[in-house]
């Protein structure tokens, strides 16, 4: 089956797709041969996809081939999957108006133009991803999250590569603490994401309820979840529901982010860069993003790669 998505609005995929590599692989998101290459979990079976993008930005298509799918309504979760992996809800448009007014994101909006937040395909993935990156480099987080992902999830052939599903609930749940030690977890962390899945799995833990949940009570119950701070809750609002008024304030790169481009070098407090951020309204999850991404192209315009 080959399905055809037209975003509403700009799409540069490569932008898009960059968090995918950036600081290593991610085998159960694989980049090759200008494809995304992923496995849908869907109703108990495993779905192979490639995802490709075509025409120029203002005018992208995103090119689906699902091979041996026949039935609508795998079909469609596949496209579902993917609009969040492209970010296609965000209003980009909207967003770039609002920036008119901002002189700082005004700047930003040519050099990346195009480039949506990808949201997390689905919560466990989202929440395994944030406890590998806690208070660590997030090169060291992406190899980590390699590890557990060829060693729990399920490896597929999709034309010449292979790309790993995703661990389940269940596998996570009945992992051994010195299994995630071998992975170079930490013993806490190892402990964090078998809490997790064993919650989820148990049903202690409805994280698909979540989505139709008011911020404040996802922060809520997320923080009731041993290993879980504020810092999680406002990455999972932000890069797994796409709420667009939040600001991840007490993200270590989201403060530089502001120093760097509001704070003329000083240090803000967390509380600073909340009022800072309620400007943007509900473009606040975009404005976040774009300020990341000027950083990068900040450090590779100095040499920093």
């Amino acid at each position: 089956m080959n399905i055809v998505l037209a975003p509403d609005g700009p799409l540069h995929a490569g932008a898009t797709l960059a968090r995918y590599h950036l600081w290593g692989e991610d085998p159960a998101n694989r980049l090759a041969d200008g494809a995304l290459l992923r496995v849908l979990r869907y109703h108990g079976r495993l779905v192979p996809y490639a995802v490709r993008a075509t025409g120029p930005v203002d005018d992208a298509r995103l090119v689906m081939r699902i091979p041996g799918v026949r039935d609508a309504s795998t079909g469609e979760a596949v496209a579902a999957e993917v609009r969040r992996i492209f970010g296609l809800h965000f209003d980009l448009s909207g967003f770039y108006r609002m920036a008119k007014s901002d002189a700082v994101l005004a700047a930003l909006v040519e050099p990346l133009y195009g480039m949506r937040p990808t949201l997390a395909p689905t919560p466990l993935e989202m929440l395994v991803g944030s406890i590998s990156a806690q208070q660590v480099n997030l090169q060291f987080a992406f190899a980590c999250r390699a590890r557990l992902v060829r060693r729990w999830g399920t490896p597929l052939t999709l034309g010449r590569h292979t790309v790993w599903a995703f661990p389940d609930g269940a596998a996570l749940a009945q992992a051994r603490l010195r299994e995630f030690r071998a992975m170079k977890f930490s013993r806490r962390k190892g402990e964090y994401i078998r809490d997790l899945a064993r919650a989820v799995v148990s049903g202690r833990l409805d994280l698909d309820a979540l989505a139709a949940t008011p911020s404040e009570a996802v922060i809520e119950r997320l923080t009731q979840q041993r290993g879980f701070g504020r810092w999680t809750a406002d990455w999972f609002l932000a890069r797994c529901l796409g709420r667009g008024d939040v600001c991840a304030a007490g993200d270590l790169g989201v403060r530089r982010a502001f120093e760097h481009f509001y704070g003329r070098g000083r240090t803000r407090s967390e509380e600073a860069i909340r009022r800072r951020a309620r400007a943007w309204g509900e473009y606040q999850n975009l404005a976040v993003h774009y300020l990341l991404a000027g950083m990068r192209l900040a450090r590779r315009a100095a040499g920093g790669g």
